[in-house]
C-alpha cells in the first residue's frame, strides 16, 4: 500500500513539474509576443509623430507665405491676394484692370514659385494650387464663367513672366471660378469687392524622404 502511495505522489510531482514547465514556456512567449508587439508599436508611435512634425512643418512653411501679396483666411484654409484693383464689368482682361497691379501679381506668383521650391522635390512633397476666380454682384450674367476667365488670365500672366509653376514637378495647377457664390466674401458686395484671386495651396505628403526623418526611422527600428 505504501509503494502505491509513492508512485502516486511521483507521478503527482512529475504531473506538476511538467504542468510548470508547460506554464513558463507559454508566459516566455506570451512575453516575448508581447514585448515585440510593444516594441513594433513604439515604433509605428514614434514614425508617426516624425511624419505629423514634418506636415506641421510644411503647413506652417504654407501659412506663412510672404504676407505683402496674401492674408491667410484660417477659416476657409485659403490665401487672399490681397492686391487690390478693379476689372471692368463682363471682363477677364489683366491688362486693363484698374489700377494696374500686373507687377504685384507677377510678384505674388514668384512667393508661390519661391515656397514650392522650399522643399526639395526629392522629399516626395508635392503642391496642389487652386487658383480661384470671383466676381462682385454687378449684375452681369455671366460672373460665374467670367471669374474662371480670370482665374485663366492670373495664370497667363504668370506664364508670360516666367513664373514656371507649370514646369515644377511637384507642382499641380487647377484653375476654377466660383462667381458670385465663393467663400469668403466681403462686405457690402458691389465692386471693386471680390473681384479678386483666392489661392488654395495644399501640400500633399507622401513618403518621408528627408535624410535627417529616415535616420531617425532607421535609429528606431535598430
Amino acid at each position: 500500500m505504501a509503494k502505491v502511495n509513492e508512485k502516486k505522489k511521483d507521478f503527482f510531482w512529475l504531473s506538476y513539474s511538467d504542468l510548470m514547465t508547460s506554464l513558463f514556456f507559454v508566459m516566455l512567449v506570451l512575453f516575448v509576443l508581447v514585448y515585440s508587439m510593444q516594441n513594433k508599436i513604439i515604433k509605428e508611435l514614434t514614425v508617426a509623430k516624425i511624419e505629423l512634425d514634418r506636415i506641421r512643418e510644411i503647413e506652417k512653411t504654407v501659412n506663412n507665405i510672404d504676407k505683402r501679396f496674401f492674408t491667410y483666411d484660417s477659416l476657409n484654409k485659403k490665401h487672399i491676394l490681397n492686391v487690390q484693383f478693379l476689372f471692368a464689368t463682363g471682363s477677364a482682361n489683366l491688362n486693363r484692370i484698374k489700377p494696374d497691379r500686373r507687377p504685384e501679381l507677377v510678384e505674388a506668383g514668384k512667393a508661390i514659385r519661391d515656397l514650392i521650391l522650399t522643399f526639395p522635390e526629392e522629399e516626395n512633397i508635392k503642391y496642389l494650387v487652386v487658383v480661384e476666380g470671383q466676381a462682385s454682384k454687378d449684375n452681369w450674367e455671366g460672373n460665374d464663367k467670367l471669374s474662371y476667365y480670370r482665374a485663366q488670365s492670373l495664370i497667363e500672366l504668370w506664364e508670360e513672366n516666367n513664373i514656371g509653376l507649370d514646369d515644377l514637378k511637384n507642382c499641380e495647377i487647377v484653375i476654377a471660378g466660383s462667381g458670385e457664390k465663393g467663400i469668403p466674401r466681403d462686405e457690402p458686395d458691389r465692386p471693386p469687392a471680390n473681384q479678386r484671386f483666392l489661392i488654395t495651396i495644399v501640400p500633399k505628403i507622401g513618403e518621408i524622404g528627408s535624410s535627417s526623418n529616415q535616420l531617425k526611422i532607421n535609429e528606431i527600428e535598430e
